[in-house]
């Protein structure tokens, strides 16, 4: 059902379902300190990073619409995810989740082993994976506002025609990256095709747990148009075997569950997008201007 009526709700800034108890766990402090809103799909795409890379941290829910001093001193924008990182002294701090994903693999590699990317001595594979991503930030993500917040029936009529290609310009790329890194012309054992798989992510049939980069970068957006897209524009993704089984392995994935909300959550919390109230955000006023995102 596609709810044609503004209710007044507004976002919530605590946790619920899965995410709060994964919140509950994490509350002692760390070396490093997530600053994170619950309903921010940035925010998750480095939440579920930490879960899957097992790097200790300690969860700090921020309101970013009232941008709080403590806030402020590790996003300067006042926009979460914020990392501080408390074993400097005076402490240091980054912001930008993309900034984040890299820093905490790269500490994951050094520590324990474990990564989101292939490994450096397949350069090739490593780059195929960051044109996945940069297409998830410059097509994928964008078109989501986009459509989300267009108000009338044509622009919604295109917009959800963009959304579906920017995720059909995704799988090409997913499939591209299986095709010239795992199914090459001499690798016929399984053996060796788990190992060409490794940092490639869900969508490769080989791996049935070892998430990538590209999984924690569209997986937050994919994840809400099952509900809010659904929701406010009757959306629904679209239909293939290997693209239901990707998704189906994505958000049923231990990492990734553990950082959902209940359905209400988002629901309630992107009412404001779906029917573009004024200053809904810095990324609503960047799609109704025309600007890139903040």
């Amino acid at each position: 059902m596609v709810s044609k009526t503004d209710s007044g709700k507004t976002y919530r800034n605590e946790c619920t379902g899965h995410a709060l108890e994964t919140v509950k766990s994490h509350t002692e402090d760390q070396d490093l300190t997530l600053f994170g809103s619950c309903f921010c799909p940035f925010v998750q795409r480095v939440w579920v990073s930490f879960e899957y890379l097992q790097i200790q941290y300690k969860y700090y829910e921020v309101d970013p619409y009232k941008k709080p001093k403590d806030l402020l001193e590790v996003s300067p924008k006042g926009l979460v995810p914020g990392l501080k990182l408390n074993n400097f002294h005076p402490p240091r701090a980054l912001n930008e989740s993309t900034v984040i994903l890299e820093y905490i693999n790269d500490l994951a590699v050094t520590s324990n082993g474990r990564s989101l990317l292939p490994p450096t001595t397949n350069p090739y594979a490593r780059a195929l994976v960051r044109l996945q991503c940069d297409h998830v930030n410059r097509s994928l993500v964008p078109s989501f506002y986009r459509y989300l917040q267009a108000q009338d029936q044509d622009s919604q009529i295109n917009g959800g025609k963009e959304f579906h290609e920017s995720i059909e310009g995704l799988v090409e790329l997913l499939e591209r990256t299986e095709k010239e890194v795992v199914r090459i012309d001499g690798v016929s054992g399984a053996g060796e095709r788990k190992a060409l798989a490794v940092g490639l992510g869900l969508w490769i049939p080989e791996n049935e747990e070892d998430l990538g980069l590209v999984d924690v970068m569209a997986g937050p957006w994919l994840y809400r148009a099952t509900n809010v897209l659904k929701q406010y524009r009757g959306f629904e993704l679209p239909r293939g075997e290997k693209f239901d089984r990707w998704t189906s392995k994505l958000f049923n994935h231990p990492s990734f569950k553990r950082t959902c909300n209940t359905e209400d959550l988002y629901l309630d919390s992107y009412e404001r997008y779906a029917f573009n109230r004024l200053n809904t955000s810095q990324v609503a006023n960047a799609v109704n201007s025309g600007r890139g995102l903040p």
